[in-house]
């Protein structure tokens, strides 16, 4: 993969993304991207397939979802995306609520 530390500090404002979508990073405080940022989504937003593997909080999820979101076309009602996840980790991290068929 592309992508530095000088690629990261310029900035989500870099790509191209619709403004929309860069006033709500900025609003969530988003200024810079993370170096797995700057390296999966210029890559992602051409809408090529990747995998990236990095630390636990480097921005992972935002920089497939931010890819995912822009990409989107809200005039097809269509599958557009498909994300697989390991789940034993996500499920490590939350709480599961076991529901009978009985209670629905």
């Amino acid at each position: 993969m592309t992508g530095s530390a000088a690629d990261a500090a310029a900035g989500f404002g870099t790509l191209p993304l619709a403004p929309q979508t860069l006033a709500n990073l900025a609003q969530l405080g988003y200024a810079r991207m993370t170096p797995i940022q700057a390296a999966s989504l210029p890559v992602a937003l051409l809408g090529h397939d990747l995998i990236a593997q990095a630390k636990t909080g480097s921005g992972k999820t935002a920089a497939f979802a931010l890819a995912l979101l822009a990409n989107l076309n809200p005039r097809r009602f269509a599958v557009q995306a498909m994300v697989l996840s390991i789940m034993r980790y996500r499920l490590s991290r939350s709480r599961i609520i076991r529901v009978s068929s009985t209670s629905i």
